[in-house]
């Protein structure tokens, strides 16, 4: 049985661009007067950006002490001086933590500048974490505190039917923020706040939808505005936007597209997991009615123009969609280039990719109970590590770090998993063992996932994944041949094993590509660390009298003996990387490969174990 204990998430995450790109606290801030235009910055406006950085600086703020402690109250009385919450670090020790455990963020202190100081009605009481988990997540970002009164009046860019808002009620409540909870929003209102500063851009489909980011106009740069402002119109610009259409209650589309049960369900799960390493974070959901707008249009229109494939119908094709279609919007972070986009071919590359997928679905799997299903190339993303963002060359390396790495982030890859749309997971909030826990999950048998071919080897091998990931949930069998016969609900079970039968799928593809290279060539060589300007070049006494030191660093060397000595490690360091992908290989194999790997938790312990990983490589310590 499986026991209740504190849920842990191993690997700390930081936060990135803020959520809710289309919002009313975003820079682009609508105004009923035509002739305002974005460039126009108020002082007020640069006092109310400071403002909210005061917030979620000062949100993120817990005490030390494990008494309860009372913040003195801040009112305008003439003879009290103001003092701002951070000047209480002379009474009580103060600290930012690098991490706060999830669902249990610290109380918000809301601060004003000092001339204009509301007086608060009670003192406020901060409260103290009585412990740190060793393991924590990222920062989750703070949830918007969203008014208590109701609003009497929804504004122009809301749909108003009552039928309209109650049958998609269910993805509002999983809103995060109070104007995309309000209700069903015009389609062409919604993208109308953005379309000063951005145009959309279409970059990925699936059978779900589609995928669009904001590209930032040329012109926003040239205008006069504070730097703060366009910093922010940068950020959000690294959102994406998943555009999915939704399953009509009656008449048009009632018989096609996304139901909302599987909506709320992916939702459900982006935001469980969210504070996990390796997974995609989720900013927002909104919910749109109408036509594609003409910048979408005009996106969708470019993406078919460029010779992509586009298997979805034409948004203005009228017959497809509906005047009233409703689609739902799922904002998240850039993740990067899909994997079944990038051309890899070091086995540096392959070696991090795979292991950056295992140890993201090991931990989902520890913290949710989680299977992904349709782990395919398309739904793996890579990003660099580098500050130059370059995804081919190596990370800056010496032979000594070689010598004592792991092989795991040499590439300067990270991945992100993405699309749970098919996925499996434990909804459990809390550690109460008598917690009714419900389980995120889709119904496989219904999609027609299980009988198609493939039209090459790799189509064919993805095509027989499904099946065998069917044939493990039902018999634990994977290569069972027989369709077994439907059971209703068998799809939200627990089968982890699954996502070892993708982990096999991802490295067969990976090591097709890997193409093997001599590094101890010069023009192979990644990284080379130049000599300092101005330095002369050691003569050759000085030079043997260095090697035969016992205290000779790599870093003293000449440029071409570093070149020699970086370039073997390389080498070397390639052929034990390769070594061990075949060796799993074999552990994985769905015939001879070994049954004592149930998870790819195990899988992940077992490589640490081998000092293939590093301990911290898991943990992100």
């Amino acid at each position: 049985m499986r026991t209740v204990q504190q849920r842990r998430v191993y690997g700390k995450r930081k936060t990135n661009a803020p959520r809710a790109v289309l919002e009313n606290g975003s820079p682009l801030k609508t105004t009923s007067s035509e002739n305002v235009s974005l460039d126009e910055v108020t002082e007020q406006d640069i006092s109310e950006d400071i403002v909210k950085e005061l917030e979620v600086q000062i949100a993120s703020i817990i005490l030390e002490d494990e008494t309860p402690t009372k913040i003195k109250v801040v009112t305008n009385e003439p003879q009290s001086p103001v003092k701002s919450p951070i000047q209480t670090e002379s009474r009580t020790s103060i600290r930012t933590p690098a991490s706060a455990k999830h669902g249990n963020t610290p109380k918000r202190l809301l601060s004003t500048p000092s001339n204009s100081v509301q007086p608060t009605q009670s003192p406020i009481k901060v409260y103290s974490s009585q412990k740190r988990l060793s393991f924590t997540p990222r920062q989750p970002r703070a949830k918007p505190v969203r008014k208590t009164k109701p609003v009497v009046r929804l504004s122009s860019g809301c749909v108003e039917d009552e039928k309209t808002n109650e049958y998609v009620r269910r993805i509002l409540d999983e809103a995060m923020s109070s104007l995309a909870a309000r209700g069903v929003q015009k389609f062409s209102s919604w993208a109308a706040r953005s379309e000063t500063a951005f145009d959309p851009v279409k970059i990925a489909e699936g059978s779900y939808g589609e995928v669009y980011k904001l590209r930032l106009k040329e012109d926003i740069c040239k205008r006069n505005m504070s730097k703060s402002r366009l910093a922010k119109l940068r950020e959000y610009g690294e959102g994406v936007f998943k555009v999915v259409p939704l399953r009509a209650s009656r008449g048009v589309g009632s018989k096609k597209f996304t139901t909302i049960d599987e909506i709320v369900a992916e939702v459900k799960l982006l935001k469980l997991l969210d504070p996990i390493p390796g997974f995609a974070r989720f900013r927002e959901v909104h919910v749109v009615q109408g036509r594609f707008p003409p910048s979408f249009q005009a996106a969708w229109d470019s993406y078919k123009a460029a010779g992509n494939d586009c298997e979805n119908p034409n948004p203005a094709n009228k017959r497809a969609y509906s005047d009233q279609q409703l689609w739902a919007i799922l904002e998240m972070d850039d993740a990067g280039v899909e994997l079944e986009k990038f051309k890899w071919s070091s086995v540096f590359q392959v070696y991090d990719i795979f292991w950056g997928v295992a140890m993201g679905l090991a931990r989902a799997e520890e913290y949710a109970l989680f299977e992904h299903r349709d782990l395919h190339l398309g739904n793996v993303c890579l990003r660099s590590t580098r500050p130059d963002g370059d995804m081919q060359l190596l990370a800056d390396a010496d032979a000594s770090r070689l010598e004592a790495s792991s092989g795991f982030g040499i590439s300067s890859l990270e991945t992100t998993i993405i699309d749970y749309s098919l996925s499996r997971a434990e909804l459990r909030l809390t550690n109460d063992p008598e917690e009714q826990v419900d389980v995120a999950s889709t119904d496989l048998d219904s999609k027609g996932l299980f009988d198609a071919v493939g039209r090459d080897e790799d189509e064919i091998l993805q095509r027989n994944t499904y099946r065998f990931m069917r044939a493990q949930l039902y018999t634990g069998l994977p290569l069972t041949e027989e369709k077994p016969p439907a059971i209703p609900g068998i799809w939200a079970d627990y089968a982890p094993k699954t996502n070892l039968i993708w982990l096999l799928f991802i490295l067969k593809m990976l090591v097709k590509q890997i193409e093997h290279k001599d590094y101890t060539l010069h023009n192979n060589i990644p990284q080379v660390q130049a000599r300092q300007p101005l330095q002369s070049c050691p003569d050759k006494a000085n030079i043997q009298q260095q090697f035969n030191g016992s205290q000779t660093k790599t870093s003293e060397l000449p440029i071409n003996m570093i070149d020699v000595n970086l370039g073997e490690a390389l080498t070397r360091l390639q052929r034990t990387l390769t070594d061990r992908l075949t060796i799993i290989l074999e552990i994985l194999d769905l015939e001879h490969g070994r049954d004592d790997m149930c998870c790819a938790a195990d899988l992940v312990a077992y490589a640490i174990d081998q000092r293939w990983l590093n301990e911290s490589d898991f943990f992100l310590a």
